[in-house]
């Protein structure tokens, strides 16, 4: 009978190999990892940056010689990149394209919502209240950003905003500045009904209440767009677009509402050099 697991005596068993040990491991030089970079991305970005410093266009010899490619290559890339609309060439110049613009309007929307989720939280922290941004745009209410966090939480949409702007401060400050004209169409496509007890009571109530509120002054609702709830709104006007930055207390805080509604507002003045760019986040 066969013997399993017996080899040869002429076949020398191969020799025992130690473990490292832990510290030992940790010795040992790391293997390096494989990284893997596009060389034809990386001149066409080059190339790219190389065009974006030209306001008036460089010709392809002057864009090889600054980033250092044979002609041959940056003629390849450059049309590849015109090709795609990154470039445009223009009496032997190029240019940045459409789909580079577009890039750099991403990019600087990005930097503009940054900016006020920034703002928003700082407002937050030093008012102790959540602070929303919103804008009226194409006939409608956008709530933007929301800054919010555990202990100050933000009011629960249970009714859709957009269809109640009668009954919240967000709504009644964006209608505030609005003319006539858009704030009956706003109201005849969203008419005015009762929330809660406290909410106004009709489309004519309604509109005299916005005649009657001060161009820049904060907009005040309690409990009429949510029981227990008390809110409000500061307008910010940047030409043609309105917004506003509004905050929510509890209602058992309402003597705090409006000192923290003017706080707010002479936050909001201190950035009106930059917060009214950015609107359009």
């Amino acid at each position: 009978m066969a013997t399993v697991g017996t080899a040869p005596a002429d076949s020398p068993a191969p020799p025992a190999q130690r473990r490292s040990s832990p510290a030992e491991a940790h010795l040992q030089p790391a293997q390096p990892q494989s990284t893997t970079l596009i060389g034809s991305v990386q001149r066409a970005m080059r190339l790219l940056e190389a065009v974006a410093d030209r306001e008036y266009g460089a010709p392809a010899k002057q864009l090889a010689r600054e980033v250092g490619l044979a002609l041959p290559t940056a003629y390849h890339l450059l049309r590849t990149l015109t090709h795609e609309g990154y470039l445009r060439r223009e009496k032997g110049l190029f240019f940045l394209g459409e789909a580079a613009e577009r890039l750099s309007g991403s990019a600087a929307q990005q930097k503009r919502r940054s900016m006020v989720n920034d703002a928003l939280a700082r407002w937050r922290d030093s008012i102790g209240a959540p602070v929303y941004y919103a804008v009226y745009r194409e006939g409608e209410i956008e709530v933007l950003s929301v800054a919010d966090s555990p202990g100050t939480p933000a009011v629960e949409e249970w009714a859709d905003f957009r269809e109640t702007a009668h009954a919240h401060a967000i709504g009644q400050c964006l209608l505030s500045q609005l003319d006539d004209e858009a704030r009956r169409d706003h109201l005849a496509r969203y008419p005015v009904q009762s929330i809660t007890p406290y909410t106004v009571r009709d489309g004519r109530a309604f509109l005299r209440r916005l005649e009657g509120l001060g161009r820049m002054e904060p907009v005040i609702e309690r409990q009429e767009y949510a029981l227990g709830t008390s809110c409000a709104a500061v307008p910010l006007t940047a030409g043609a677009t309105a917004a506003a930055v509004a905050i929510s207390l509890p209602s058992h805080q309402a003597d705090r509402l409006l000192p923290a509604a003017r706080q707010l507002q002479a936050e909001i003045g201190r950035l009106l050099g930059t917060l009214p760019l950015s609107i359009s986040i």
